[in-house]
């Protein structure tokens, strides 16, 4: 379930995306997410459920860390989802939420509230 917050904004920027110090490494984080999604993607496909675990884990630290704690509740409930094997119809909802969630990541300051 998304939240009302996700549905009034399209994007979600972490909470460091306009400090100037931590905004390049929220650029990075940002740009590498394609990237992990891919990985999290090949994980299901291939049944790897230890290296999704593996990636659930590390995305939901990272993303907790580079101040995106929109992304922290899926990530594991995934990473629980994934390491109890529970039937692959719930663990590929978890992967859909997860993966809609990343998508909407952007770098920088978020926009002003409506």
């Amino acid at each position: 379930m998304i939240s009302s917050d996700l549905q009034d904004y399209p994007y979600l920027h972490s909470d460091f995306g306009g400090d100037p110090e931590l905004g390049d490494l929220v650029e990075l984080f940002v740009a590498e997410m394609p990237d992990r999604i891919r990985r999290v993607l090949s994980h299901v496909a291939t049944g790897d459920w230890e290296n999704l675990v593996r990636s659930a884990h590390q995305l939901k630290g990272a993303a907790g860390s580079y101040g995106f704690h929109q992304l922290t509740r899926p990530a594991r409930r995934l990473e629980e989802s994934a390491t109890k094997r529970e039937p692959e119809q719930q663990i590929q909802a978890a992967v859909d939420e997860l993966v809609m969630l990343c998508e909407r990541l952007r770098s920088g300051p978020a926009p002003q509230s409506k």
